[in-house]
């Protein structure tokens, strides 16, 4: 979800749209920004810091009818919620979220009026007895009335071209403030009904599948039903209302030719109909890469609304601008966030940070010349301030809740993380098999859930990965001291230092390039402690290396110097490990010689290895094979010119 309320954003959105296309890769993260400066709402309005509900916990949704009248051009509303529902404790009654400003009229239960208290946003409705648990039962709630505004505003009017237009939006915890229902993260509805009636002049768009829209009352109004039979959250139900232009495409996803529908602002027809193509790319890929499609049997499309970036209303996502970023990052969400949603606000990144990542996904296979500056630009946002998790420690603060910083930009760098410590193909295995998994699929999923998807496939333990990159806050910077040793070996020491005490060492692999003016080379270290060594054959005699030269990790202020070995005494050789394995090293340094012979001898004075080597400023690092070698003692010869003759027995 993306969108903005100042003048200043909505300026850097046009200015993204003027981008060239390899430039406006690098703005992807801008549009995190929007969102977060947009979510400055619904602060102290008494949500219950985790869910924002009130209703009670003894009924499971079912089925919502939501059945509204409307016009555009007045803050009002009017209509009934049918509420279909299992009780899952037996119960006299339920309580449902809605604030207090909307008035009921009544509550029905199969044409009987019911019992009903409206007090402190929460509406109870009394049977006439107990349901007992497992039953099977409706309620149709008849309401009316001018939606509060909480500052963003979940409900909102506004005009384009001077024509009037609402729509709504509840992302978090809105959708109690148009209409009643249970509004938390604990309970998806299976299906939906939405029948929208305004003035002849508008159309009515929502989720799912149009059905009609048809003029009503002589011509006076117009009646659209849209009918949905997925899994669906309280705050990915929508409407919106204004003089909507309709077109449809098509896209082939496998063996379904599934519709792809917009509904926009007249003058915008042309601009929306040029930048759909880019809509139908990403369906293609995201569809190859994660799975089908997760509303194949219905429909993907576009709704026109007012602010400056969009929300991904279940397949209707509501946009600003056919701006690419824009919409991709929106499509993104139908698999994060509307298929699998985050079952705690704490956990908004697997929402957010994987709809930044898939639209870094589909941006890099577009544009590929500005994977590095995007990536480093993501990096440079993310390790701006010391600290911050991408766990939200504050869900009662909307602002903290879609911080861009952390629940977009470095949610999404956790992603490439991921992916760079468990390689892609194992990475998108665990995905897939996330998202179809019956206990999060079409409902809802914390952090723990995915690293235990990702830990089934690889085999690896992500305790210590989540514990430092997600609770944790802030991130390492490098130092990297290395010597050459010899012509085609580096001994590489790995240390750092962390931006914030929360985390005292981050351990993760880091990819070293090695470099000179003619060739390069890049190796993988595994660094697990600090101040760890790792020795390295990478060929030839390096004079630079690069810190995570293709931006995979979060990390600042890394820095790097060639140092002379520690062992470079004169005549030094070092021999290990001592009794030998598989095979053994020998470092020679500090030698006074251009060559060094290398012999070795079985217990019988027979030879069984013999070496010249040629020294590097009298260095050399060698890997003995010894596999071969069977049990018992050996004698190491070294002879280098006439001040080295060195002698060592060795045990395998």
């Amino acid at each position: 979800m993306k969108y903005t309320l100042n003048l200043l954003l909505i300026l850097a959105c046009m200015q993204l749209s003027a981008q060239t296309d390899g430039d406006r890769c690098k703005s992807v993260n801008e549009i995190a920004l929007m969102e977060q400066l947009a979510h400055q709402r619904l602060d102290g309005q008494g949500v219950d810091g985790t869910n924002g509900t009130l209703a009670s916990n003894n009924f499971d949704v079912k089925y919502y009818r939501c059945d509204w009248e409307v016009n555009p051009a007045v803050r009002f509303i009017k209509g009934s919620v049918t509420i279909y529902f299992v009780m899952t404790a037996g119960s006299a009654n339920i309580q449902l979220d809605l604030m207090n400003p909307l008035v009921v009229d009544s509550v029905k239960q199969r044409n009987v009026l019911l019992a009903k208290s409206h007090v402190s946003n929460v509406l109870t409705v009394n049977f006439p007895g107990t349901i007992n648990t497992g039953t099977l039962d409706s309620i149709t709630v008849y309401y009316q009335g001018v939606p509060p505004n909480t500052g963003f505003g979940s409900f909102v009017l506004s005009s384009h071209a001077g024509v009037a237009s609402m729509w709504s939006l509840s992302e978090p915890y809105g959708a109690r403030d148009w209409w009643p229902c249970k509004n938390g993260l604990d309970d998806k509805a299976d299906s939906l009904d939405i029948i929208v009636t305004c003035p002849a002049a508008y159309r009515g768009a929502g989720n799912g599948l149009l059905q009609y829209d048809n003029l009503i009352a002589a011509g006076t109004k117009r009646q659209a039903y849209w009918k949905h039979r997925y899994p669906i959250a309280s705050y990915l139900i929508a409407f919106a209302v204004t003089n909507f232009s309709v077109f449809n495409n098509n896209v082939q996803l496998g063996a379904i030719n599934m519709p792809v529908q917009t509904y926009c602002y007249p003058e915008s027809q042309v601009s929306f109909q040029n930048g759909t193509q880019n809509v139908l790319d990403a369906l293609k890929q995201f569809h190859d890469l994660f799975g089908d499609y997760p509303f194949i049997k219905e429909k993907y499309g576009h709704v026109q609304f007012g602010w400056g970036g969009g929300m991904e209303h279940q397949t209707a996502s509501y946009i600003v601008s056919i701006d690419e970023g824009l919409i991709v990052h929106e499509l993104a969400h139908q698999w994060f966030g509307d298929k699998v949603t985050c079952g705690s606000w704490a956990d908004i990144w697997l929402n957010e940070g994987f709809a930044s990542h898939l639209t870094n996904i589909y941006m890099e296979k577009k544009y590929p010349a500005s994977i590095i500056n995007n990536r480093k630009s993501e990096i440079n946002q993310i390790t701006s301030s010391a600290g911050g998790s991408v766990w939200v420690e504050d869900t009662a603060s909307v602002g903290r809740i879609f911080d861009g910083r952390l629940s977009y930009t470095k949610g999404s760098h956790l992603v490439y993380m991921l992916r760079w410590k468990l390689g892609d193909s194992i990475f998108f295995k665990g995905m897939r098999n996330y998202l179809v998994d019956p206990k999060l699929s079409y409902g809802y999923a914390l952090t723990d859930d995915l690293r235990r998807h990702l830990e089934a496939v690889s085999g690896q333990s992500l305790t210590e990965f989540f514990n430092d990159w997600f609770k944790g806050q802030g991130y390492p910077s490098y130092n990297v001291q290395w010597s050459q040793m010899g012509s085609s070996y580096v001994k590489i020491k790995m240390s750092q230092v962390t931006s914030h005490a929360s985390v005292s060492f981050f351990e993760m692999p880091v990819a070293l390039k090695f470099k000179n003016a003619t060739q390069e080379k890049t190796i993988v270290v595994d660094n697990k402690t600090n101040g760890e060594t790792f020795i390295r054959n990478i060929g030839f005699v390096a004079d630079t290396v690069l810190i995570d030269p293709e931006y995979w990790l979060i990390t600042k202020n890394n820095t790097s110097a060639k140092v002379p070995d520690a062992n470079n005494g004169q005549n030094s050789v070092l021999v290990y490990p001592n009794p030998i394995g598989p095979r053994f090293n020998i470092y020679l340094s500090g030698v006074n010689a251009p060559t060094a012979d290398i012999i070795l001898y079985n217990s019988l004075g027979q030879r069984v290895y013999t070496r010249n080597v040629t020294l590097v400023n009298g260095s050399e690092f060698l890997e003995i094979p010894s596999a071969h070698l069977s049990s018992g003692i050996y004698t190491l010869r070294v002879l280098a010119g006439k001040d080295l003759k060195y002698v060592k027995k060795l045990l395998k």
